[in-house]
């Protein structure tokens, strides 16, 4: 058994399309959904990051912005930052791009964030809203997570659910959203006693832990869905001939770049797995695209009161309430 490929590539542009056609709807009334991106400092990847964000939202017709403090600024520089973000009517979404630099407090400066405008959905209400079922906005990767079960027909109601990985950012709310989508779920961390056996009763497995290629064929049910949200640099070449002994594309990367990007599954699981996400090209497309449709959701929630219909785009990912 091979597992089919659950592309996420596609599906992101397909919400791509879908926020792009809420953008020019909302247009037609004279709003334009805004985006405030906030990229202190210069980590390479984090800007990497941005440029992408700041590119897609341009591609679906968002307004956006970059703001870029200096490396030296303060937590009182950013709090006012946001504070005037937050002020601004015609920024719908803020962003505050992690990490921060060491002498930030990175919460406070979080929590400052309008929940209304926080589109990373972090914010302790909006953690609330999602605990207990309310409109809100939701962090962008699980919500992507969900998409690509829902797009790729995989049921979810009585489904047992394991969830690999407790973080704030996707396993938690992972878990969350798979429970009120009437699936049975257990969440799994390095406390776990018989890991492997535990993911194996699991119909739908989410592997969120930051360590390559930990899941093996013997964590996982034959003909289960596995989402592979793991984004790890492999470097090493002992590290690559365990993941990828054999795979000429890949040792043609690795020979050329020195390094590859592998998920937390083993690509031996496309062995076992009934559905699986690729690395890349699975999850990651995904949550770009679901801030995207966030943003959207943000203008449309705060201008409830302007007539605009909430329920008019719910066929639409992400951008009804």
């Amino acid at each position: 058994m091979t597992a089919r490929i659950l592309d996420g590539s596609k599906m992101a542009a397909e919400i791509r399309a879908e926020v792009a056609a809420a953008v020019k709807e909302m247009a037609a009334s004279g709003v334009r959904p805004g985006l405030a991106v906030v990229l202190v400092g210069h980590n390479p990847a984090s800007e990497v990051y941005v440029r992408g964000k700041v590119r897609s939202s341009e591609e679906v017709g968002i307004y956006s912005e970059k703001h870029t403090p200096p490396e030296s600024a303060t937590t009182q520089d950013l709090l006012d930052l946001v504070a005037d973000l937050n002020r601004r009517e015609e920024i719908d979404g803020i962003l505050v791009q992690l990490p921060l630099p060491s002498h930030v407090d990175a919460k406070k400066v979080l929590l400052t964030v309008d929940p209304a405008k926080d589109v990373d959905g972090f914010h302790p209400m909006n953690v609330g809203y999602l605990s207990t079922q309310r409109p809100g906005l939701v962090p962008c990767t699980p919500a992507g997570v969900m998409e690509i079960l829902k797009r790729s027909g995989v049921p979810v109601t009585g489904q047992e659910a394991v969830v690999v990985g407790r973080s704030d950012i996707v396993g938690k709310p992972v878990a969350m959203l798979l429970l009120n989508g009437n699936a049975t779920v257990t969440v799994c961390h390095s406390k776990t006693r018989d890991l492997a056996e535990v993911c194996r009763r699991a119909d739908i497995l989410v592997a969120a832990i930051g360590r390559a290629g930990m899941i093996t064929g013997d964590y996982v049910k034959s003909g289960a869905t596995v989402i592979d949200v793991g984004m790890n640099q492999v470097t090493t070449r002992p590290e690559f001939d365990r993941l990828f002994a054999g795979n000429k594309k890949r040792e043609e990367a690795f020979q050329a770049k020195g390094s590859t990007l592998a998920g937390d599954v083993h690509p031996e699981v496309a062995s076992v797995a009934g559905a699986i996400t690729p690395v890349p090209g699975g999850v990651g497309p995904l949550t770009i695209a679901m801030l995207m449709a966030n943003t959207v959701k943000a203008a449309k929630m705060r201008r409830a009161a302007s007539n605009f219909d909430l329920r008019a785009s719910s066929n639409q990912v992400g951008v009804g309430p």
